[in-house]
């Protein structure tokens, strides 16, 4: 996602346990970075009259949400303090 988590943003234990595919951790996660993800999934779309509308690009929210996921449950590490 191109943004280190600090310590103070989440805890370790939802970390630690997000990386164990405990479901209410990953709810923790997506709900931490909702708004981030909604930002980078919104796009703009014209109608034919030339109005510009911004909308939330449903995919890509859903393949932000799956890449975030897949990528602490696969490969995320805690370095030491």
């Amino acid at each position: 996602m191109g943004r280190h988590i600090k310590a103070s943003d989440i805890p370790v234990t939802v970390i630690t346990a997000t990386m164990n595919a405990e479901p209410s951790a990953i709810a923790y996660i997506l709900q931490h970075y909702r708004n981030y993800i909604r930002k980078l999934a919104t796009r703009i779309l014209k109608d034919e009259y030339g109005n510009e509308y911004l909308y939330v690009d449903a995919d890509m929210e859903n393949r932000l949400k799956s890449k975030l996921i897949f990528s602490i449950i696969s490969d995320f590490k805690i370095l030491p303090a």
